[in-house]
């Protein structure tokens, strides 16, 4: 006897339901980062302590909720019937705002911004001394490995860093959250940036909002950790969409503002100066835009300079050493290799990850000529796959590095392997660092895993459980009684 098979639907979440499992996700994510997150070092807990792993477990809980929310929200995005713009703006929104009064999540280095405002205020040359020059609580609070070490951010950066430092008076707490909402500012500049992005790209504004802003390392390392990788990416958002538009010049002194938070934004006015010699006819004008975008620059880095008064020392402390513990693949060979030559009694054991890391920036510099000199390539693409190579060739790597390159991928990148890609590795990279942001011992990896297993079964329960609880959760992606309408 022959048994028809009946055809499954494909059962996606509907978008209220994961924005509502995103919120508890991140509920869950702060309540943990209390105990287990990069806390004051007065209010720290021993790593063995069970406050502590409970945290961890609630963090790790909270972080695979809200990964899935993602993922389940960027099927809906790509099914029939995908959330509007507006409705992905407010998923976002409800998803930050439970970590606003969290302590610093997977990171320390809003601890170092600190530090490093109050030495401007303090007229300590930040381009010369570490935070050790500084010394008291806030200094306190900076991880060893970069007590004597001179920033590498440019002026830009620190007028919001000095401005928080003063405004916290040596109040670690107060001044996390006033970093937190200058990260959050630049989180917007790039949420409102993409749509507009991925229209004059050719590309779907909301699948660009749901990989660009929506997208967990965002969340977990822009506003959890408050890194000033926000202000730069929504200050080069901002200067491309002004590109793109009607008034290159703003982009390029935008760009710039950006590149003087951090170094890498420089690579958009490549972006710029190629969209506004496209705007020109005949080979003179066009050479006069690349001119005039270089002009631009200068003088908006000079005048930056001037007004805030820190010096070009930053341009010399952009060759700081990297953290050895970081995740570059050139240090990574550099260890490697050293410790193959210390095997073997070889004297140039010391010279294995300076070497490596010289041949992962002339990578680099290949990469990005081959880019750009690649036709047809569009720019804010080409921008996208640069500053992927800087992140994943450079000297140091750390998961919200990739976010420079992604966010100009998510509103650049043709469908297809790219964006898969993309979006596979930011789920995989959101799980990759504890919430201290510290490596892991034995103990805290038992925590985070279980707490991860634990979200699992929950989310297997939700999908699997019988009767009207699924019905209420879930809408086919075929035919579901309840789909979000695109607003």
């Amino acid at each position: 006897m022959l048994v028809r098979r009946i055809p499954v639907p494909d059962v996606t979440v509907a978008p209220r339901h994961c924005r509502l499992l995103g919120l508890a996700g991140s509920v869950a994510l702060a309540l943990g980062g209390a105990t287990a997150g990069a806390l004051p070092v007065a209010d720290a807990l021993t790593p063995d302590s069970g406050r502590a792993a409970l945290g961890l477990v609630s963090t790790y809980f909270g972080l695979v909720l809200l990964i899935a929310a993602w993922w389940w929200l960027g099927r809906a995005v790509r099914g029939p019937r995908p959330p509007g713009t507006r409705s992905l703006l407010l998923t976002l929104a409800v998803w930050a705002a439970p970590l606003l009064p969290a302590p610093p999540l997977f990171s320390r280095d809003v601890y170092s911004y600190l530090a490093q405002g109050a030495m401007v205020h303090a007229r300590i040359d930040v381009y010369v001394h570490g935070p050790i020059r500084l010394g008291g609580p806030l200094a306190a609070e900076v991880a060893p490995v970069w007590q004597h070490t001179p920033t590498p951010y440019g002026p830009v950066s620190l007028v919001f860093e000095t401005a928080a430092a003063h405004a916290a008076r040596a109040e670690p707490s107060l001044g996390v959250l006033g970093l937190r909402l200058v990260a959050l500012l630049g989180v917007a500049l790039m949420a409102l940036a993409l749509p507009v992005l991925a229209r004059r790209c050719g590309t779907d504004p909301a699948g660009a909002l749901w990989l660009g802003a929506l997208n967990p390392l965002s969340l977990l390392h822009l506003v959890g950790g408050a890194h000033n990788d926000a202000v730069m990416l929504g200050l080069l958002g901002a200067g491309l969409v002004a590109a793109t538009g009607r008034w290159p010049a703003c982009g390029a002194v935008l760009v710039t503002l950006a590149a003087l938070v951090k170094a890498p934004a420089a690579l958009g006015l490549l972006a710029v100066a190629t969209l506004w010699a496209h705007r020109m006819e005949g080979r003179a004008h066009r050479v006069g835009a690349v001119l005039t975008t270089a002009a631009l620059a200068l003088a908006t880095t000079g005048a930056a300079t001037a007004v805030t008064g820190t010096g070009y020392g930053w341009i010399s402390a952009l060759g700081t050493p990297a953290s050895p513990g970081n995740w570059a693949l050139t240090s990574a060979l550099g260890h490697a290799t050293g410790a193959l030559l210390e095997a073997v009694d070889s004297g140039l054991a010391p010279l294995a990850t300076p070497v490596w890391h010289g041949l992962g920036l002339l990578a680099t510099a290949v990469a990005v000529v081959v880019v750009w000199l690649r036709p047809p390539r569009q720019p804010l693409y080409a921008l996208g796959l640069s500053l992927t190579a800087v992140a994943l060739l450079g000297p140091a790597l750390r998961p919200w590095y990739m976010l420079w390159g992604l966010f100009l991928l998510a509103a650049a990148a043709p469908g297809g392997a790219v964006r898969r890609t993309v979006a596979a590795g930011s789920g995989v990279l959101a799980l990759a660092v504890l919430p201290s942001g510290f490596a892991p011992d034995a103990r805290q990896l038992t925590c985070a895993v279980g707490g991860g297993v634990v979200a699992l079964l929950v989310l297997w329960a939700v999908r699997h459980a019988p009767g009207p609880a699924t019905g209420a959760a879930l809408s086919s992606a075929s035919g579901g009684r309840h789909p979000e309408r695109p607003r």
